[in-house]
């Protein structure tokens, strides 16, 4: 194979990787991109990315913002979350590209560390539900959407990008 159709393929499964931001996995686990393409960022309408969304037991919430200017809070409660009060969070995040497992049933709060930015939306309350026994329903319910990045090795493609990753290989190769 030629180096031009070496790269076109290669451009083709970054795509793919790229453009994901919620990601089913072998488990049933799904990996959710707060925000999107523009992540974190008190630009972004995270109440709204947040509402639609299904999250349940073992699925990885990922959060991408500049470490510079952000971070993010785990809160206690939904005082402290209405409030913004994030001077004792359970815990901080400040590598700019957090991964947070949601274990256990119940509600997670996360805010902007910047109280400023916390009280201008950038905040959600994660409900957690239980796992999803039917893999179909799980499947027919995921949103998927442009993200800004997606976790690397620890994630697998869901069915359907699997297929246009290996069809694409097929054609280019048999070119």
């Amino acid at each position: 194979m030629g180096a031009k159709k070496l790269l076109v393929v290669a451009v083709a499964v970054a795509a793919v990787l790229l453009t994901a931001a919620t990601v089913v996995g072998v488990d049933d686990q799904v990996h959710h991109v707060v925000g999107e393409d523009r992540g974190w960022d008190p630009s972004s309408d995270v109440a709204s990315w947040s509402s639609g969304r299904i999250f349940r037991v073992g699925d990885k919430i990922w959060f991408t913002y500049s470490a510079a200017q952000e971070s993010v809070v785990e809160l206690r409660n939904e005082e402290e979350f209405t409030s913004c009060d994030v001077t004792n969070p359970i815990k901080m995040y400040t590598d700019g590209l957090d991964k947070i497992s949601l274990e256990g049933e119940g509600i997670r709060y996360f805010a902007s560390g910047n109280t400023e930015s916390c009280k201008h939306g950038l905040k959600i309350p994660v409900k957690i539900q239980p796992k999803e026994q039917n893999v179909a329903q799980n499947i027919g319910s995921m949103a998927v959407a442009a993200g800004p990045t997606l976790p690397s090795a620890s994630s697998n493609l869901n069915g359907l990008s699997y297929l246009l990753v290996v069809g694409l290989s097929i054609c280019f190769l048999g070119l």
